[in-house]
């Protein structure tokens, strides 16, 4: 019986090479031309031009939301990576039975919608609600207070949603860490801040990054939780993107204000891919 001969290896890439065109042309269908479109409408209506940028940034209060926006994406990274950081560094000292229900637990809460988590913090803050009741319980409010409507409601419903987001690329890169290095560091008398800054810290940026892109990438386009806890007193880029679009039906200043986002997005890569390339061995001396 002849011996099956196994396919050369400039067969496979042909073949790979045959496959190619596929999710290239559902990317450029699906992905690259409506972004193309609200672009080239930003420019070309109502006329050629860069009048719709004009008025997001010189007039009305759409440079102001625009900042807004940056200002609640990068404190809701800043507290992600705050709370997210010690809870990473012990779920990936965890092994066996505890490490699996730490993950299930961080993944559970990925399988929840955001409209239902949002809507369960509205039930908390409104005014008659459990943590109003609780302040004045406590002393801390002699009448209800309003949180609902306000940026503490914004901020807390996000860093809800998005901490698991910051969580499980801090945990995969912690895990990776070498024991051994801290045990050294304690041997030749390094003390806990010290070993913490100088070898843990460094060794875990990669996952800093990882989380700290995420997380504020994505904070930029929210609009459920902002809609539903901000209502219209925290407007943010996507809530007025949404209404210039179907309340005003101005479709190019909306394409204009998209443009922007786009743009603020695309510039973190390059900035997310110098600090991904640092030499974390720097800091393990």
């Amino acid at each position: 019986m002849a011996a099956v001969r196994a396919p050369k290896p400039w067969t496979l890439g042909r073949g790979y090479l045959l496959l190619l065109p596929l999710p290239c042309c559902f990317l450029a269908v699906f992905f690259i031309w409506p972004l193309l479109r609200v672009v080239l409408r930003s420019l070309l209506e109502p006329q050629p031009g860069f009048a719709n940028y004009d008025k997001v940034l010189f007039s009305g209060p759409y440079l102001h939301i625009l900042l807004y926006t940056l200002e609640i994406a990068a404190l809701v990274t800043a507290i992600c990576l705050l709370v997210a950081y010690p809870v990473a560094a012990l779920t990936a000292r965890m092994r066996g039975l505890a490490l699996r229900l730490m993950i299930g637990l961080i993944v559970a809460s990925l399988w929840t919608s955001a409209v239902i988590r949002s809507y369960a913090w509205m039930i908390l803050f409104q005014r008659y609600g459990i943590v109003n009741q609780a302040l004045v319980a406590l002393g801390l409010a002699d009448a209800p207070v309003r949180i609902l409507q306000t940026t503490t409601a914004v901020t807390i419903g996000m860093v809800h949603i998005l901490l698991p987001f910051m969580l499980l690329p801090l945990i995969t890169t912690m895990r990776r860490i070498d024991p051994t290095l801290l045990r050294a560091g304690r041997i030749l008398g390094a003390g806990p801040v010290r070993l913490f800054l100088r070898v843990y810290l460094p060794l875990s940026l990669p996952g800093v990054n990882a989380g700290v892109a995420l997380v504020f990438i994505t904070s930029l386009g929210f609009f459920i939780t902002p809609s539903l806890l901000g209502g219209g007193r925290t407007n943010m880029a996507a809530m007025i993107i949404e209404q210039e679009a179907n309340t005003y039906l101005d479709w190019p200043l909306a394409s204009a204000i998209a443009t922007i986002l786009l743009i603020f997005t695309v510039a973190i890569y390059p900035a997310y891919g110098r600090l991904a390339r640092i030499d974390v061995t720097r800091g393990v001396r």
